[in-house]
């Protein structure tokens, strides 16, 4: 779930991979990478992430975990991460439809 919440706070920001590559100092390639979900960011670079987008780390690093075997606490907020992501492809999905027009 973090690779998707990472996608959209870039997309949010209206930055292609380049530019927040170039930001992070980090490849594009990389960026692809974990926004696909084939790599997991680092702590390192969580933080790059924090600073660049002036959001507190913890809010980031509460899409990280995945619960699939999660207590009845735990499972709340999972739902919770999942629907602010849904929100969040809501207003990308918003965005692109007023740049279209």
């Amino acid at each position: 779930m973090i690779n998707e919440a990472l996608r959209l706070i870039r997309v949010f920001h209206d930055l292609k991979q380049v530019e927040l590559a170039e930001r992070l100092g980090i490849s594009k390639s990389h960026i692809s990478e974990i926004e696909k979900g084939t790599k997991t960011p680092s702590l390192d670079l969580i933080e790059k992430y924090s600073q660049a987008f002036n959001l507190p780390m913890s809010a980031i690093m509460f899409f990280a975990e995945e619960l699939p075997n999660a207590k009845s606490g735990e499972k709340v907020r999972s739902k919770i991460a999942s629907k602010v992501i849904d929100i969040l492809r809501f207003v990308e999905k918003k965005s692109d439809a007023e740049d279209a027009a």
